[in-house]
């Protein structure tokens, strides 16, 4: 095959990509489901993360026969993870890549499942480096039709930078964002949970353990120095 371009633009998931809100789900997610005797695990876990939340709720009541609507469940999670969701932590090495990114003047994205009210949530305590975004593209938007593993979000979020997909770099933890990144006929680097099986990554063009492994030279983009 031709060599691929080097990539220009770079999309990013946010919610255990960018931010250590993965365990702040689990966690809740166990809590509420422990109350009808239910056990919610990574297997099932695997199939859910990274869908929409409501595509998701409804899977997790379908498979575990919960005696609540998916609606009643989300209200619950919501309750229950909101404060965690303004104190959650960067996952090591976003703030020193975006930053990296941005000082070179290579254009960025947020495409992430999460509503428009979840993200100013999630990210205040970040505000400073993910205003270095040129922009955001939220589960919620209108011209989000499908969730992922449709790619809707990331051809919202290319079209918004003025980017060939084919030069277009995603950076994505779950299997549908991967799905969804393919669909949109990107290059995607994933970044799965230690938890996750590497064999549900089939077609990423990267898998890494952690941002800081990723070498941007590797995909023409300016190298980071110090390692």
């Amino acid at each position: 095959m031709p060599p691929r371009p080097p990539a220009t633009h770079i999309l990013f998931d946010m919610d255990g990509l960018l931010l250590n809100t993965e365990i702040i789900y689990t966690a809740v997610t166990r809590e509420i489901v422990g109350r009808f005797g239910k056990t919610y695990d990574w297997d099932l876990k695997a199939q859910m993360i990274g869908r929409p939340a409501l595509d998701s709720a409804r899977f997790l009541v379908e498979q575990l026969q919960l005696p609540i609507s998916a609606g009643q469940y989300l209200a619950e999670r919501c309750k229950l993870s909101q404060r965690a969701f303004a104190a959650c932590d960067a996952l090591p090495g976003a703030e020193r890549l975006v930053r990296h990114l941005h000082r070179h003047r290579v254009p960025m994205a947020v495409a992430t499942s999460s509503g428009r009210d979840l993200f100013n949530l999630k990210t205040a305590r970040h505000r400073a480096w993910f205003d270095l975004m040129d922009t955001v593209v939220c589960g919620d938007d209108p011209q989000v039709a499908r969730g992922k593993p449709a790619p809707d979000i990331f051809i919202a979020a290319a079209a918004r930078l003025g980017a060939d997909p084919e030069s277009t770099l995603v950076f994505e933890d779950s299997p549908q964002g991967l799905a969804a990144g393919l669909a949109a006929r990107m290059r995607v680097i994933a970044v799965p949970d230690p938890n996750m099986e590497k064999s549900r990554y089939a077609g990423a063009d990267l898998i890494i353990d952690s941002l800081p492994e990723f070498a941007p030279e590797a995909y023409g983009l300016p190298g980071i120095s110090g390692g």
